[in-house]
């Protein structure tokens, strides 16, 4: 069972990415140039950048990358006005709270089971 707390964080990590990632992609279809596309598929992608290096972070340090992820999520909220009544941003920073609370646990479960 410790393997599927191993394991269920990161891919939902990964998938939380590629979900914010979706996001981005409707900078391609407006008429302008290729540059000008390319630095708003960028900019889009910073909180998918930041979560990237969140992910990193977690998968070598579970207790910090689990704060990071928890800290992010809170940041989130706060930056897309979650708590202002915007309800549907939740799709997004829920699953990045539940990969922060899942390598805390994993960490904690797995050190317990170290011991005993």
């Amino acid at each position: 069972m410790l393997k599927i707390f191993l394991c269920f964080p990161r891919i939902l990590g990964i998938l939380a990415i590629l979900f914010m990632m979706m996001f981005s992609l409707d900078v391609f279809g407006g008429e302008d140039s290729i540059g000008k596309k390319l630095i708003g598929f960028l900019v889009h992608n910073i909180p998918a950048f930041v979560l990237i290096v969140a992910l990193v972070i977690a998968w070598k340090n579970e207790i910090i990358g689990g704060l990071i992820f928890i800290l992010l999520s809170l940041a989130f909220a706060i930056f897309f006005r979650t708590f202002s009544g915007n309800s549907g941003s939740l799709i997004i920073l829920v699953p990045i709270l539940i990969t922060g609370a899942l390598f805390i646990l994993h960490h904690v479960l797995s050190e317990r089971e170290d011991r005993g």
